[in-house]
């Protein structure tokens, strides 16, 4: 709705969100930590969630943007013209269209936190890590069981796999959208 929804400083605003992408997870891991502890959500799968839907932002909305700037303007000027607000705007004109977006974005956002090591290791506690770490953990030190860690990556792998076959043919609609102009 950036695209379409211009007020004072909409622009600064989305700078600003686009710039949580260019922001090293390493930099700010130490207060990161620090700000979970002191939330109660350090070692915690809820306190992951609230990092990687942060960390998510700025790449979705570039996503989104990108995708409701083809939209024409026209759209929302005849439902403003009819006393749409803002919301019945988004609920009836831009979400009906916006399902490959979604899937798009699902999809990344699937995959990027499927994979993610960094925080699912420092930002909780053994009991809660997810599969990215135990698949790590079960390297051993001394003897290397190939049948355990490729039964293990296999298993690591399917959620990921499933979610492409089944959303593929969404996310390639979703990609192609609006990158040729006609």
């Amino acid at each position: 709705m950036l695209s379409h929804w211009k007020f004072r400083g909409s622009d600064t605003l989305f700078a600003l969100i686009l710039f949580g992408m260019f922001i090293p997870y390493q930099s700010i891991l130490f207060p990161l930590v620090q700000f979970m502890q002191r939330i109660g959500l350090y070692g915690s799968i809820p306190g992951l969630i609230l990092v990687h839907v942060v960390y998510g932002l700025p790449i979705t909305t570039l996503m989104f943007r990108n995708y409701y700037k083809d939209v024409p303007k026209a759209l929302t000027e005849a439902a403003k013209v009819d006393g749409a607000s803002i919301f019945s705007i988004y609920r009836h004109i831009f979400f009906p269209i916006s399902i490959p977006s979604f899937v798009v974005v699902f999809i990344w956002q699937f995959t990027n936190i499927w994979n993610e090591f960094l925080f699912a290791v420092t930002l909780t506690d053994t009991a809660s890590q997810p599969i990215t770490v135990a698949l790590t953990n079960l390297a051993g030190s001394q003897v290397v069981e190939w049948n355990v860690q490729m039964s293990g990556a296999i298993i690591t792998a399917l959620p990921t796999l499933l979610v492409y076959i089944i959303f593929g043919r969404y996310f390639i609609r979703g990609m192609l959208a609006g990158s040729v102009k006609g």
